[in-house]
C-alpha cells in the first residue's frame, strides 16, 4: 500500500484498539514523514516501511529508503532509484561536502521536458546537467534542501523557500528542525522566524513531545551555532493542520512571555535590579524579567546587547559594553553596573557648528593636509559647498570598510529588504518620507573616502538624493520579489561607497499581482539594527504628518569621538591578544 504520511496518520488514528493494518510493504511519499510514524505503523501490524522522495517534474519518485524498525530519527530519503541521479549543490552549483546542506537537484531519465507554455520558468528550474556524460542532459532544481549522510544516503532538511535571515545570518529552518528531531524527546516540530516585536525577528520552535526547553536548547548548542538556536520553545500537543492535512503556519500561536524564560522566576532585588529588569523587558519584548534570568536565553543577541547598553545609559546605568556578554544574568549584571563607565568627555571643538571653510585646524579628530582635503572635496558633487564635515571612521566602521575592500565580489555588510505597496502613489509617498529622513541625519548623508589618504575618512554631504532605479520584470520568470532580490544579491552586488547616501532603492511593478515593490539596500557602514528601527519610525512620522514631534537629530561625529577617545587601539589590541592567546591554528566556527 502507498500512503501520503498525513493520510496514514489519520488511518492509524482511526483504527480500533483490536484492529491492525495488515500490510507487508507500506510506502510513504509526497511529503516529509514524521519520525514517530514508523513505530506507529509497525505497532499496527505493518511489515516493512519504505520512504520515497521526488518531485512531479522528475516523474514523482526519485529516491527510496527502507526505514529500520528502531530508527526514531527523521527519515532519510535514501538513494536514487534506477536511472535517476541526485545532486546536493551549493549556491555556486558545486557539489556540497558530506554533511553540508545544499539544494537538491534531480537528473536522469525521469526529468520532464519542462512546463507547458512557461519558457521562462522552464529555463529557471530545468538547467543543464554538467555532471552527465551525455550531451544536452538536464537536471531539475527542486527548491528542496538536503545533505548527504556519512552512510551515503540523502537527508531531507526542508524547503529553501523557508530560508530566513536573522541578524544578518542566513538560516535554513529545516536544519534546525532536523537537529531537534534528533534530540530523542521530540515527536514532531516546526521552526519559524517571527516578528512579534516590531523590527525584531526571532526564531521560535514549536515542539510536540516531552522535551524540555532547557534540554532542547543544550542539545541544539552542541549541534548548531548559537545564532541558529531558537529564542523560544513552545510545547504543543499537536501541530495545527489545514483542512487538507498540511501544516497551518498561520495558526501557530505567538510565544507567551514565559516561553523565553528558562529559569525559575525570582523578583529583582533593589533599585538597580528593578531598573535593569524594566530595561531588559523593553529591549527583549518580554513581560517580566527575574533576577536569575539570562539575557541570551531570553532571546537576546549581540545587536540587542548594544541596544541594551544604550537604553541603560539613558536611565543612568553605566557599565562596560562587554558586560552583557561576561555577566549575562541580571543579578550579576547589576553588580557590574557602576564599577566602570565609558562616558568620555568629548572636547568642545570635536563637534563644530559647521565646516564651511575646510581646513586641517577645523578637523580635530583626523590629521589631514590641505591637499588631502582638496582631493576629498573634488569627489563630492557641488564641491566644498556640499561638504558639511569630514572626520575619521569609528573602529567598527574601519572593520566594515576593510571587509568591503577585501571582498572581490559582493559585499558582506549589505542588507536588502523588500516592501510591497498597493499603488505607485503610496510608494512615492514612502520614498519622499525616506528622503526627508535622509535630509535630517548627517550619517545618512555620509560617503567614504580612502584613496590616496593616510587613513580612511567619512564625508558628510549637505545634500544627498536617494538613488532610485526603476526596472522591468519578466512576467514569466517567477516571483517578482525574487527577481528583484536576485538582481541585488549581496553575494554579487556591490555598492559604491564614495557616493552618499549609502542607501539604494530599486522599484518595480508586479503586474501579475497589481502591486509595486521597493527593494532597499542599506550598508552597515552607516546603518545598523538600531538606526534602521529609527529610520522606520521617522518615515512613519512623516507619513502621518507628525515630523514636528521628532527630536532634534544627534550628530554622528559625537559618537565617533566617544568611540575613538574612549578606548585606545593599544587597549583593544591587548584585549584581543589576551583572548586569542594560545590559539595556534584556525578553528572551525562550530
Amino acid at each position: 500500500a502507498q500512503f501520503v504520511p498525513t493520510l496514514l496518520q489519520a488511518v492509524l488514528g482511526a483504527l480500533p484498539a483490536d484492529r491492525s493494518l495488515p500490510c507487508r510493504v507500506l510506502v510513504c511519499g509526497g511529503e516529509p514523514r514524521p519520525a514517530a510514524l514508523v513505530p506507529e505503523a509497525r505497532a499496527a501490524g505493518v511489515g516493512e516501511v519504505v520512504n520515497l522522495y521526488g518531485p512531479t517534474e522528475a516523474t514523482i519518485d526519485s529516491t527510496w529508503h527502507p526505514c529500520p524498525a528502531g530508527d526514531g530519527r527523521a527519515p532519510a530519503i535514501g538513494r536514487p532509484i534506477a536511472n535517476a541521479r541526485m545532486y546536493v549543490l551549493d549556491a555556486r552549483g558545486a557539489p556540497a561536502a558530506v554533511g553540508v546542506p545544499g539544494e537538491l537537484y534531480v537528473g536522469g531519465a525521469g526529468v520532464a521536458r519542462g512546463y507547458l507554455g512557461r519558457a521562462g520558468l522552464t529555463a529557471e528550474r530545468f538547467v543543464p546537467d554538467p555532471f552527465s556524460a551525455g550531451g544536452g542532459a538536464r537536471m531539475y532544481r527542486t527548491g528542496d534542501l538536503g545533505r548527504w549522510r556519512v552512510d551515503g544516503t540523502l537527508e531531507f532538511l526542508g524547503r529553501t523557500d523557508f530560508q530566513v535571515k536573522v541578524r544578518g545570518f542566513r538560516i535554513e529552518l529545516g536544519e534546525i528542525e532536523g537537529a531537534l528531531r534528533r534530540s530523542g524527546g521530540v515527536a514532531d516540530c516546526v521552526v519559524v522566524a517571527r516578528e512579534d516585536v516590531p523590527g525584531e525577528t526571532r526564531l521560535v520552535a514549536y515542539v510536540v513531545g516531552d522535551g524540555e526547553a532547557a534540554v532542547l536548547r543544550e542539545h541544539l548548542l552542541r549541534e548548531l551555532p548559537e545564532y541558529m538556536v531558537p529564542a523560544a520553545f513552545v510545547p504543543l500537543e499537536r501541530l495545527p493542520l489545514t483542512a487538507n492535512g498540511k501544516l497551518d503556519r498561520k495558526a501557530l500561536p505567538a510565544p507567551e512571555g514565559d516561553a523565553y524564560a528558562r529559569r525559575g522566576y525570582e523578583a529583582p532585588l533593589g533599585e538597580v535590579e528593578a531598573a535593569l529588569a524594566e530595561v531588559w523587558a523593553e529591549v527583549l519584548g518580554v513581560e517580566r524579567v527575574g533576577r536569575w534570568d539570562h539575557f541570551f536565553e531570553l532571546g537576546g543577541h549581540s545587536l540587542l546587547a548594544i541596544k541594551l547598553i544604550e537604553r541603560m545609559r539613558r536611565v543612568g546605568l553605566h557599565t562596560d559594553v562587554r558586560a552583557p556578554f561576561t555577566t549575562p544574568v541580571l543579578a550579576e549584571l547589576a553588580l557590574a553596573v557602576g564599577r566602570a563607565s565609558l562616558e568620555v568627555e568629548v572636547p568642545a571643538n570635536a563637534i563644530p557648528e559647521g565646516c564651511e571653510h575646510l581646513t586641517p585646524e577645523m578637523l580635530p579628530l583626523v590629521e589631514l593636509t590641505q591637499g588631502e582635503i582638496d582631493r576629498i572635496v573634488a569627489e563630492v558633487p557641488g564641491g566644498a559647498a556640499n561638504v558639511q564635515d569630514i572626520y575619521p571612521l569609528a573602529p567598527l566602521q574601519e572593520g566594515f570598510l576593510f571587509h568591503h575592500l577585501l571582498s572581490e565580489e559582493g559585499d558582506p555588510y549589505l542588507t536588502p529588504s523588500v516592501t510591497e505597496f498597493d499603488t505607485r502613489a503610496r510608494l512615492e509617498q514612502h520614498l519622499a518620507a525616506l528622503q526627508a529622513v535622509i535630509d535630517r541625519h548627517d550619517v545618512l548623508r555620509t560617503a567614504m573616502a580612502w584613496e590616496g589618504l593616510r587613513e580612511p575618512v567619512q564625508v558628510v554631504w549637505r545634500q544627498a538624493a536617494l538613488p532610485v532605479d526603476e526596472v522591468e520584470l519578466d512576467a514569466e520568470a517567477g516571483d517578482a520579489a525574487g527577481q528583484l532580490w536576485e538582481r541585488h544579491d549581496p553575494r554579487h552586488y556591490r555598492m559604491e561607497l564614495g557616493r552618499a547616501p549609502l542607501l539604494r532603492a530599486c522599484i518595480a511593478e508586479d503586474r501579475a499581482r497589481g502591486r509595486w515593490l521597493l527593494l532597499m539596500l542599506t550598508h552597515h557602514l552607516t546603518s545598523d539594527h538600531e538606526s534602521l528601527e529609527v529610520l522606520r519610525e521617522e518615515i512613519s512620522a512623516h507619513l502621518l504628518g507628525r515630523e514636528a514631534e521628532l527630536p532634534a537629530p544627534l550628530p554622528f561625529r559625537g559618537y565617533v569621538a566617544r568611540a575613538r577617545l574612549g578606548v585606545s587601539r593599544d587597549e583593544h589590541e591587548r584585549f584581543f591578544r589576551g583572548m586569542l592567546d594560545g590559539v595556534e591554528e584556525p578553528t572551525a566556527p562550530y
